[in-house]
């Protein structure tokens, strides 16, 4: 055996041994100072909202919210019971306005129906914004009388966003018994045109009025208390209409059938495949044409909403329902016998949502993640379509979270809301608006 090729192996082998000892040596040590820093920086976190927790003033605004909360769900339940569809939350908004006055906010009403309520801080220059929106998706005449059965009240609206309006409620009075003074000033609304084709009129114009001076906007929409929005997903509302010469069902057979081909577009861009990655997706929501079951419509049409993580996706999805309705209006020219250039479809734009992601280094979700820590609450990062689009996307902080207990059935006549633990969404965001506005001394 040639002692070269014993030695050279033997060695080569040992120095790389010696080297990942000491690199093991150095990755421990890494992994123990990281470790030690995370430690402190946890410790640093639930410290700093130890610290707003036990100011005597959060102290009692915390203590009560824990006390009150079947008053706050006697409002949600006054709130609910008023008919708010959209374009018309003006009643449900006067009520709004008499609990916020009755919680010491100086109040107005603005020129589109939003209700604001501000608690001046000594810096009027900054401002912590938190919003529920009013509307509701329910149409004038629908029943929303709220009944109990068991810990559960039912009643359309209830959760979305009954819950939300009363959260803010809540906050806002527990200010009042805490008697803390702020530094930045905290303005409650309860903003109008979030739902439908509202196209968050309501939350544009709030931004629009505070503008720079907003240093964080909180929309608090539904009861969980499970996620944290930060990224606003982007919508297009498009309404599709396809008119034709109508005529009798015997008399006129043959003519071309708006209603059939809106049918035959809808089936069309039905079939496509959305992506997994951004993700989409699309809903024919409303579908309206005709007049007697004996009559060939003169007119149809329908209400899409698009959506997608993506705004090239969102794009090419807008584009793929234009051919595609446009098919369908060919597809029905061709195979009707008579009047086939009568035909004619059109497009009309009902509602756009911007894009937008919060950093997560924003000190408005450093303040949410504190309070979380502080009670215990475990939460994740959420996308979603909401009132916080519209700041998100001018690059302004803000979150979408729920105001506490849970819910279901939105958007359903069956919707319900269950007010057990509701203290805990309350709490979660008195500390968090505390500790962003500042305590002063």
């Amino acid at each position: 055996m040639n002692p070269r090729a014993t030695i050279v192996p033997e060695y080569t082998f040992s120095t790389t041994g010696a080297r990942l000892r000491r690199n093991r040596v150095k990755l421990a040590r890494i992994c123990c100072i990281l470790l030690c820093m995370g430690t402190l920086s946890a410790r640093a976190t639930d410290e700093t909202a130890g610290k707003t927790a036990q100011d005597p003033g959060t102290t009692r605004g915390l203590d009560w919210l824990a006390k009150n909360t079947s008053w706050i769900t006697e409002q949600q339940i006054r709130l609910t019971e008023i008919p708010a569809p959209e374009f018309n939350e003006t009643q449900r908004g006067l009520f709004l306005k008499q609990l916020f006055e009755a919680a010491g906010l100086q109040v107005r009403i603005d020129d589109i129906g939003d209700v604001i309520g501000e608690r001046s801080g000594s810096d009027p220059q900054s401002v912590v914004l938190l919003a529920a929106h009013l509307d509701t998706v329910f149409p004038a005449g629908t029943d929303v009388h709220v009944k109990r059965s068991g810990p559960r009240l039912l009643a359309p609206g209830i959760s979305d966003n009954g819950a939300g309006l009363a959260t803010i409620v809540g906050v806002a009075r527990a200010l009042v018994e805490s008697r803390i003074r702020t530094t930045k000033t905290i303005v409650f609304a309860g903003d109008v045109g979030e739902e439908g084709e509202g196209n968050l009129r309501g939350m544009r114009a709030l931004v629009e009025r505070y503008g720079s001076r907003l240093a964080a906007v909180i929309a608090v929409d539904g009861p969980s208390t499970d996620h944290i929005t930060t990224q606003g997903i982007a919508s297009r509302r498009i309404e599709v209409t396809i008119t034709g010469p109508g005529g009798h069902s015997w008399s006129d057979f043959g003519s071309p059938n708006p209603i059939t081909a809106l049918s035959r577009g809808i089936v069309r861009f039905s079939a496509i495949r959305l992506l997994d990655s951004p993700r989409s997706s699309f809903n024919f929501g409303v579908i309206e044409g005709g007049q007697s079951v004996n009559s060939i419509p003169a007119r149809a049409a329908v209400k899409v909403d698009l959506r997608s993580e993506s705004e090239d996706q969102l794009t090419r999805l807008e584009n793929a329902l234009r051919d595609a309705m446009q098919a369908g209006g060919r597809d029905e020219a061709s195979a009707a016998r008579s009047n086939r250039d009568a035909v004619q479809v059109s497009f009309r734009s009902i509602g756009t949502r911007p894009a937008g992601v919060l950093p997560e280094d924003s000190a408005l979700l450093q303040a949410i993640r504190d309070a979380d820590r502080f009670l215990g609450n475990r939460s994740r990062l959420e996308r979603s379509s909401t009132d916080a689009n519209v700041p998100l996307s001018l690059g302004i902080p803000a979150v979408a979270i729920g105001g506490g207990g849970s819910g279901g059935g939105s958007h359903t006549l069956n919707e319900w809301y269950d007010p057990s633990g509701r203290d805990l969404g309350l709490q979660r965001l008195f500390l968090t608006a505390v500790g962003l506005a500042g305590i002063q001394p």
